[in-house]
């Protein structure tokens, strides 16, 4: 656990409220039971990326759905260095009958762990129960984290409306490019597409970023480049 993580940890054992989570600043760590045994967040999958994702309930619709969905593109996401862990307030118990029901009724087999948050210990700390929506379910919410437990992206969808799963590989594959190549993306970025090169700081760079024969510059303060 980081000094960051240990901190927040103290907070909400002396006030009770957790601080609300920030983009790029440390995750609050957990140990939970799962479909595959206890992990402790901060020691599971320690080189790899993770998207942490919420569910309202098992044996629902949506959710079914969504389970299927995550699990077509686990395959995409392991080939990133992204594990998938799922969240909800049901039982390992409920869990385990709940995926064997999508292998008998569908035919998959949904091979990344899901948490029981019984207490909701889990969710509370990532704020996925939302009180105007439910009291108890978790809202579908998700939540990318970097191999350092950092929180790259949070996206929350309503309890009635299952997300699109392509776009999780999308955003994934965005953070590690823009991560590697020091950049940022354009609205729509897909791999292979241009991506935007910062912004110049002084009128010299600007200067030289008109003239630079690399980019496709549209502006001095709007270039894009190939990577």
């Amino acid at each position: 656990m980081t000094e960051q993580q240990e901190q927040d940890v103290e907070q909400t054992t002396e006030t009770g409220v957790q601080p609300l989570l920030q983009l790029n600043a440390p995750v609050p760590d957990f140990e939970a039971k799962t479909t595959h045994g206890p992990i402790r967040l901060s020691e599971w999958n320690p080189d790899k990326w993770v998207i942490l994702f919420s569910h309202p309930a098992d044996f629902t619709p949506v959710c079914t759905t969504e389970f299927i969905g995550f699990q077509a593109i686990a395959d995409e996401l392991e080939k990133r260095n992204v594990a998938l862990l799922g969240n909800s307030v049901d039982s390992v118990h409920s869990h385990i009958a709940w995926v064997r029901n999508i292998k008998d009724n569908f035919d998959v087999d949904i091979t990344f762990p899901i948490i029981a948050d019984l207490d909701q210990g889990v969710s509370e700390k990532f704020g996925m129960v939302h009180e105007a929506s439910s009291d108890t379910a978790p809202v579908r919410a998700v939540f990318v984290l970097d191999p350092e437990r950092r929180l790259r992206a949070m996206v929350y969808y309503p309890l009635e409306i299952g997300r699109k799963m392509d776009e999780f590989v999308r955003l994934v594959d965005a953070l590690q490019t823009s991560d590697e190549h020091g950049v940022a993306t354009p609205a729509d970025w897909q791999p292979g597409d241009k991506v935007i090169v910062p912004p110049p700081g002084t009128t010299a760079e600007a200067e030289e970023r008109v003239n630079n024969p690399e980019y496709d510059v549209t502006d001095w303060y709007f270039a894009k480049k190939k990577v």
